[in-house]
């Protein structure tokens, strides 16, 4: 059984700096791709980034791309997103996501991703 859970949330002003982290538990972590998305209340889950099991491809969405970046530790089943350059609007709470079913095509599409975490709060203020 997969566990993902996320932490590094929290209230920081907008230009800081933010690094979150999602903690895989269970087997054969390095098979699975992994995603971050992101929600805030009465919206959809809105994609953040993704990486592929091998760490070799990245995806971003626009509006943070040169900002954030999505890493992975396959030793300490780890996956990170490092947040720069904060905005009010990057403020939702963050999810981690975990896929072992392949289709790299997809990896923008909560649909595609077997295993959540329960989420972790960011807040950006003026």
């Amino acid at each position: 059984q997969v566990q993902l859970v996320e932490s590094g949330g929290g209230l920081v002003q907008a230009g800081d700096s933010l690094r979150l982290s999602c903690k895989f538990s269970g087997s054969a972590f390095s098979r699975y791709d992994m995603g971050w998305f992101r929600q805030t209340p009465g919206k959809d889950r809105e994609f953040v980034a993704a990486l592929n099991w091998d760490g070799g491809r990245t995806t971003y969405a626009d509006s943070v791309k040169g900002r954030f970046t999505i890493s992975r530790d396959n030793g300490e089943a780890m996956v990170y997103l490092q947040m720069n350059s904060l905005e009010i609007e990057d403020t939702a709470v963050y999810y981690c996501a975990a896929d072992i079913d392949g289709g790299w095509g997809a990896a923008r599409l909560p649909q595609h991703y077997d295993y959540w975490g329960r989420g972790t709060q960011v807040t950006v203020s003026t």
